[in-house]
């Protein structure tokens, strides 16, 4: 499949900021199952850095704007032939051990009732990619999907109590639930093509299963990712994850809007 994105981030500052630096996880990396075609990442008047991978295969690229700056446009546009892969990240290049990711986050530490569904779901389990199909069956079970109903701040814990949520509490559910099954986890972020465009701007997570390597598990959707996925990069959690962040310095308020549409040519 050939998927085409366009990825706009827009912020808007109260007060002009003396100047802005950011970190972007915004290109994807190939693997066996994704062939970037092209890719660009632009925002008028800055400066970027050289790229870099990152330990975990990610490509990293640092981004500066001089002031004052009143407003950023972050503009992603390109092009990536994907493949069905049966969810398993094969050809992707990472030095990190996975074993690192058997320790969570604030985000994705365990509760009674992590721990409980951890239990319910593993009653009766095979091995390891037994054990992984049925974490993330038991989350997406245990959370239904409901725009709105969470926040960036919300954590696995939290949405796990709520039972509702978005892709974000998927993945930070699953990956506490992993953990504390002894399986590495890792938050992944990247875009999905859907006929209705919803949901273009995505989250899923990774488990480390032996002999097998990392696969993706999508609890949101009930899959794992296949050819209508892109992936961009990785980390702990959300925030680890994030295909920007960044440091600004001055005053006031700042607001966001992004726009995502990937398209299939």
């Amino acid at each position: 499949m050939r998927l085409s994105v366009r990825h706009s981030t827009l912020y808007q500052f109260e007060a002009p900021m003396r100047f802005v630096t950011q970190s972007h996880r915004l290109t994807p990396a190939p693997n066996a199952s994704q062939k970037v075609l092209d890719w660009t990442v632009s925002a008028e008047g800055a400066t970027f850095g050289a790229s870099f991978t990152d330990g975990a295969g990610d490509r990293i690229t640092t981004m500066t704007l001089q002031g004052p700056v009143e407003r950023i446009t972050v503009v992603v546009e390109g092009t990536v032939e994907t493949g069905r892969g049966d969810g398993i990240l094969r050809g992707h290049r990472e030095i990190v051990s996975p074993l690192v990711y058997l320790e969570g986050t604030q985000a994705t530490q365990p509760t009674r009732a992590i721990l409980g569904l951890r239990d319910l779901a593993l009653r009766g389990a095979g091995g390891p990619l037994d054990r992984a199909h049925r974490l993330a069956a038991a989350v997406g079970d245990a959370i239904a999907y409901t725009p709105g109903a969470t926040s960036a701040q919300t954590t696995a814990a939290e949405a796990l109590d709520l039972g509702k949520g978005v892709c974000q509490d998927h993945a930070h559910a699953l990956i506490a639930v992993a953990i504390a099954a002894d399986l590495p986890a890792r938050y992944v972020t990247g875009y999905l093509f859907t006929d209705d465009g919803a949901e273009a701007s995505h989250a899923w997570a990774e488990l480390h299963v032996a002999d097998l390597g990392w696969i993706g598990f999508d609890p949101a959707n009930r899959c794992c990712p296949d050819e209508r996925y892109i992936r961009l990069g990785s980390g702990r959690d959300a925030r680890e994850a994030a295909p920007i962040r960044g440091i600004s310095r001055g005053g006031g308020a700042e607001a966001l809007d992004v726009t995502v549409v990937v398209a299939q040519q």
